[in-house]
């Protein structure tokens, strides 16, 4: 057994050090380690050190964003939908805990991916309609004409292309959005004793 590396305070053992001290641990327990079947560095090929001087992680980063670009309005389509039908199956069965966690669910997607995919503006919206979700005490008291209009702007803002502050009518949306969210959340808010 080689003797382990101490870099900068991490310690980093080989691959079949690891899984001998998984081994030994696990004869103690009952249960089993699954190895993965692909070495992934199989996958790849060490740069020469000429490749890697020239090598610049970010830009290869940028470049593989720039390829992947031309797929983002159908991924954001895509979220949308899912949006759509979990508003469609709380719409049918009742705003319950059942029922709102994917509501919720899919418009947080929509907004940890909003910015990446180019539709930062669909991104605050969503972020409005989460907040509106978590402040809520309960499903049932979740404003149903409010959730549906939260639902139409995202998929209207989408489909429409209203990807930044460059859009008026998406920036008017989003502050009538959050103003009317506001007012609405107040009942709950502890300073005015309305925490039903």
């Amino acid at each position: 057994m080689s003797s382990p590396i101490l870099c900068t305070g991490i310690l980093f053992i080989s691959a079949t050090e690891t899984e001998a001290a998984m081994a030994e641990t696990a004869q103690d327990q009952n249960y089993e380690i699954l190895t993965p079947p692909d070495d992934l560095r199989r996958k790849v090929r060490e740069l020469t050190p000429r490749e890697a001087k020239k090598f610049d992680p970010i830009k290869a980063a940028e470049a593989a964003l720039n390829r992947l670009s031309g797929h983002f309005g159908s991924w954001m389509i895509n979220e949308t939908v899912t949006l759509l039908r979990a508003w469609e199956t709380a719409q049918t069965e009742g705003m319950t805990e059942e029922t709102v966690a994917p509501l919720f669910q899919a418009a947080h997607n929509i907004k940890g991916q909003a910015l990446t995919l180019g539709f930062p503006l669909v991104g605050r919206v969503a972020a409005s309609f989460c907040h509106l979700i978590e402040t809520v005490p309960s499903p049932e008291k979740l404003p149903l004409q409010l959730t549906e209009r939260y639902v139409e702007a995202i998929r209207a803002m989408v489909m429409e292309g209203a990807k930044d502050d460059d859009n008026r009518t998406g920036v008017e949306l989003l502050e009538t959005l959050d103003i009317v969210t506001t007012d609405f959340l107040k009942q709950f808010s502890p300073d005015t004793g309305g925490n039903e």
